[in-house]
């Protein structure tokens, strides 16, 4: 059966028809089977020529797990030919072919080692290289996002582009400060210049880090995966709800005492 799925999860990736969540007819289908869907999707993709450049970790967000119905994170991989790199901070993003487009600001990571086998949260940021403010453009291929934990998993994890602002290399003087600031840091995001919604760091998981943690301890029970390695880029949950967007919008986001500068993402297309 898992072939069927990635038939019809590539084909409304590539901008196909939506299709009704998998868990909707098949109710076998739990996590577990999610990831072995996924590590298929993943074979299909790299055999189309795509090389994965990181991860992207979702329903980090606590807050937002009774809107939709998960509660448990989730990760896919993100792609050379998904994520955008905005040096600026100012960046357009087309999402014509995309299903229900949502945006989500993220603290992202890039790891200039892999993680350390154990300890928390402080302990992983030891193998940060930098950190940047994001946008993932996440969209959902079942109708009206309207799904279990197993359907978005296998879904790409509703990846489907990331933007990644200005670089802050972090000094090995940094990191505890960093530590610190992770959890307590508001943010802000705005459409147009209104202000749409505020979170704090806290929001993800306790703290950004702290997805790093989780992610890998759930690589290490997950053989069909390699654990991080050095070079990877993590994006570690939206901050604060994922908002529809649409062709025209321009959206900034501030992550006030966190030393990130934020972002300015035009909306191309719907």
């Amino acid at each position: 059966m898992t072939a069927g799925y990635v038939d019809r999860l590539l084909a409304a990736a590539d901008g196909g028809p939506q299709l009704a969540p998998i868990t909707d007819t098949d109710p076998h289908f739990g996590v577990e089977r999610a990831y072995e869907t996924l590590a298929v999707l993943h074979a299909r993709r790299v055999a189309q020529g795509w090389r994965p450049v990181g991860r992207k970790i979702g329903f980090t967000n606590r807050t937002i797990w009774p809107r939709y119905g998960v509660y448990r994170p989730m990760w896919s991989h993100v792609w050379d030919r998904t994520v955008a790199h905005a040096p600026d901070g100012v960046a357009s993003v087309d999402v014509a072919g995309l299903h229900e487009p949502r945006i989500e600001p993220e603290v992202v990571f890039g790891l200039g080692s892999p993680l350390p086998a154990e300890g928390g949260s402080r302990d992983v940021l030891n193998a940060v290289a930098w950190v940047a403010a994001g946008f993932e453009i996440v969209h959902s291929v079942f109708p009206g996002w309207k799904f279990r934990a197993p359907d978005c998993t296998a879904a790409f994890g509703l990846h489907a582009r990331l933007v990644v602002g200005p670089r802050w290399p972090i000094g090995e003087d940094e990191r505890d400060a960093l530590a610190a600031l992770l959890p307590a840091f508001s943010l802000t995001l705005r459409r147009n210049g209104s202000v749409v919604e505020t979170g704090v760091g806290a929001n993800v998981l306790g703290s950004p880090a702290n997805a790093l943690v989780h992610l890998r301890e759930v690589l290490a029970s997950q053989p069909l995966f390699p654990p991080l390695a050095a070079g990877e880029i993590v994006t570690t949950g939206t901050v604060t709800d994922a908002w529809p967007v649409a062709q025209g919008e321009v959206w900034t986001s501030d992550y006030g005492t966190l030393p990130v500068r934020g972002l300015t993402l035009t909306i191309a297309a719907a």
